[in-house]
């Protein structure tokens, strides 16, 4: 068995590669490139190993789509797709593990560091109970941990794809403006660097204003200097929603023992996020609000918590042999 293995972080825009060291569990080799159009993640792998020296034989691919038994796994977010047993065959893997990409998120949060996260509230967690973990990226990831007779077991899901209400007038004419759109709004479509825009083009339309195309990385640094009122709109709504939806998942599985924000967002503005409506939002929950106060959140600072995930995750099943 060889020391190293493969593991990926596969999102709908970027694609992360490393190794995973199987002795002392540490990272090395990362590599991040962007998703083009007809890429095929089979030779992508293949163009990546050959840029290293050492010889790989067990693969953990953590791609951000639903996981099932067949053998082709389709991307929600981006054409992708790939057959298990040819990457089995073409790279000569003896264990080749496909996960949820927030399935390895979830899977890395008990083996990381204190400098790898930041609170935001709450009180102390309660480990005998469940951690909630969603993020922001591309799409809108949710995963669950529970602890069974002292193992954490990961509760893969498609969390992003539920609804998000709304609370006050403005709020809904939001909501009006994005059904145009889309017809069923699910939650993705606001909590998401997507979803920033849209909320974003949202407003312009509520305010009689043209449409402009724009990124969501312009849109933060708008609001991030002032410099554009409705960016700044944007940016105070995308951190309310943040709230209101972790708030949602405590309530949920009653997770005490903490909430945790992934994604590749909210870490870029992550001051602003502290001062923001953000953790009003996510105890704002009536007759049970006295529940989600005391609820730890934090946000993950650890550059690829989707890779280390992976790693773990690959860690773990070899023990269970």
């Amino acid at each position: 068995m060889s020391q190293y293995a493969l593991v990926t972080d596969i999102g709908g825009t970027n694609a992360r590669f490393a190794l995973y060291n199987l002795t002392t569990n540490e990272l090395s080799a990362i590599t991040k490139i962007l998703i083009a159009k007809h890429d095929v993640l089979l030779t992508l792998i293949k163009d990546y190993l050959a840029t290293q020296s050492v010889k790989i034989d067990m693969a953990c691919i953590a791609i951000a789509c639903p996981i099932d038994d067949e053998d082709v796994i389709t991307m929600t977010n981006n054409d992708l797709s790939f057959s298990r047993s040819e990457l089995i065959r073409e790279l000569n893997l003896t264990t080749l593990e496909v996960i949820n990409d927030f399935t390895a998120v979830s899977t890395s949060i008990p083996k990381l560091l204190p400098q790898d996260v930041v609170k935001i509230g709450g009180g102390e967690p309660d480990l005998n109970y469940p951690i909630a973990i969603y993020g922001a990226g591309t799409g809108l990831g949710v995963s669950h941990l529970i602890n069974i007779n002292g193992h954490w077991i990961s509760l893969s899901g498609e969390g992003g794809h539920t609804e998000l209400p709304m609370t006050n007038d403005e709020e809904d004419r939001i909501l009006v403006q994005l059904r145009k759109k889309f017809g069923r709004v699910s939650t993705e479509r606001f909590l998401s660097g997507n979803g920033i825009v849209n909320i974003y083009q949202a407003l312009l339309q509520i305010n009689n204003q043209p449409i402009e195309d724009i990124t969501p990385d312009i849109i933060v640094q708008r609001a991030l200097d002032n410099s554009c009122p409705i960016c700044l709109q944007t940016l105070n709504h995308f951190c309310t929603f943040m709230g209101r939806f972790g708030g949602n998942l405590v309530l949920t599985l009653n997770t005490q023992g903490g909430v945790y924000i992934a994604g590749g967002i909210v870490p870029r503005f992550i001051e602003f996020f502290k001062k923001s409506a953000f953790r009003d939002a996510f105890e704002n929950k009536g007759r049970m609000s006295f529940l989600v106060k005391k609820v730890p959140v934090y946000v993950i600072t650890h550059k690829d918590p989707g890779l280390f995930g992976a790693g773990v995750y690959l860690q773990n099943s070899l023990e269970k042999c």
